[in-house]
């Protein structure tokens, strides 16, 4: 049985824009935690990692220069020649000193990655746990580049190695050689910067295929706003600035954005979403935690803690800090409002205060899990992607919805 996930995001540690290493090298701002199982746990699927053995030959390496990784379940039955490629999440390095330490953990190192790994959620290999996909060859590429699997660069002072978009290639190029040439069907799917990668990526990859071939994507709290902290800055811009300049990420954003915007905007998901060509479904909690946490209140834009009651416990927000973060909802649904229009793309916008829901069981399908109306994530993704229904689920606002399985934040 999945254990209940409760995630802790450690603040006034880290400011988003600038990594302060000096104070705490301990922890790990903006690295999502793992999904775990109970220690009395004996049914969940074990996946064991697989380094790419080519891949360095190519110069696709993580930031340390070591080899990048994925874990593969094959798919069986009548999900044989289907396949799930679900990108690792893990957030962003966006100067030196915090890429540096970044290969001093497994999201810019395979030699600190987990030998094996849970799948459980839109990974899992169980029909009561993943109706859907649970018999298609399901995939977890690790993430150890630090910039959505879109760099491309190196710091030879450092020894910092910025591919990711390489690694993406490398990945795929083995996974195709593995059998997914052969797909029948394929779904690019992607947690948090990995949600912000299958965006990226997403047509890059329905390109690897015939046309005969069954492609969409999946965005899963990937949907990272250009938005105002409560004091008036712009955290996520500036460090995402930070990490398009250092990793080399403008010549491998769409043409379709950097021919109209700077590349940084181009960065953000809100200037990409309309102009993807393959069929996409966003997948967001319309108050996703990490951006609460990271972008809107971060400990450096509230250093008076106003907004620590708040944010810990949203019981003690006024009015106006409710009202703050629904005009962030409202930027949020004004964000896909073009891309809701085409009928091929799917939305499930769920007002929670969460973050990454399809890799989480108790999230993405069990007895309890979020709904918008009758419906959860699992099946409103697999109505959407065998076309068996329209889906453009938007929840009422905050606090109308009593399913959600909210991120504490401490």
């Amino acid at each position: 049985m999945i254990m209940k996930l409760v995630l802790l995001w450690v603040l006034g540690m880290w400011s988003v824009s600038g990594i302060d290493l000096s104070r705490s090298e301990s922890f790990l701002s903006y690295l999502d935690e793992e999904v775990t199982v109970s220690p009395g746990s004996t049914t969940t699927l074990i996946v064991p990692l697989t380094l790419i053995q080519g891949a360095a030959s190519k110069g696709a390496v993580c930031l340390d220069g070591t080899l990048p990784g994925y874990h593969l379940h094959r798919g069986f039955g009548s999900g044989a020649n289907s396949w799930v490629i679900h990108l690792e999440g893990g957030g962003w390095c966006n100067t030196i000193r915090s890429c540096v330490f970044r290969k001093t953990t497994r999201r810019g190192s395979s030699k600190f990655m987990e030998k094996s790994i849970n799948f459980t959620g839109i990974l899992s290999n169980k029909a009561e746990e993943n109706p859907d996909f649970y018999n298609w060859n399901r995939v977890r590429v690790r993430y150890c580049d630090g910039a959505s699997f879109a760099g491309e660069g190196q710091n030879e002072a450092n020894k910092l190695y910025f591919r990711g978009q390489r690694i993406w290639l490398a990945a795929m190029e083995e996974l195709m050689a593995k059998g997914m040439q052969n797909a029948n069907q394929a779904l690019l799917s992607g947690c948090s910067a990995g949600g912000l990668a299958s965006i990226l990526h997403c047509d890059e990859f329905k390109n690897l295929f015939p046309e005969t071939t069954k492609v969409k994507c999946l965005s899963d709290a990937g949907l990272f706003l250009d938005a105002t902290n409560v004091a008036g800055g712009h955290n996520l811009r500036d460090m995402y600035e930070g990490v398009v300049t250092l990793q080399g990420v403008q010549k491998n954003l769409p043409s379709t954005c950097t021919s109209q915007k700077d590349p940084t905007s181009c960065f953000f998901p809100q200037n990409l979403v309309s102009n993807v060509k393959t069929p996409m479904f966003l997948l967001n909690a319309a108050y996703d935690a990490w951006q609460v946490d990271q972008s809107l209140i971060p400990s450096l834009a509230d250093p008076h803690g106003l907004w620590r009651a708040c944010k810990t416990n949203r019981s003690h927000c006024n009015s106006s800090q409710i009202q703050f973060f629904q005009d962030f909802r409202n930027q949020m649904l004004n964000a896909v409002k073009i891309f809701s229009e085409s009928n091929q793309n799917g939305l499930f916008i769920n007002s929670c205060f969460a973050h990454c829901q399809s890799e989480r069981q108790d999230t993405w399908y069990e007895n309890d899990s979020p709904r918008i109306g009758n419906k959860g994530i699992a099946v409103s993704v697999g109505d959407w992607f065998f076309d068996r229904t329209a889906v453009k689920a938007i929840d009422c606002p905050y606090p109308c919805d009593k399913t959600c399985h909210d991120v504490i934040l401490k």
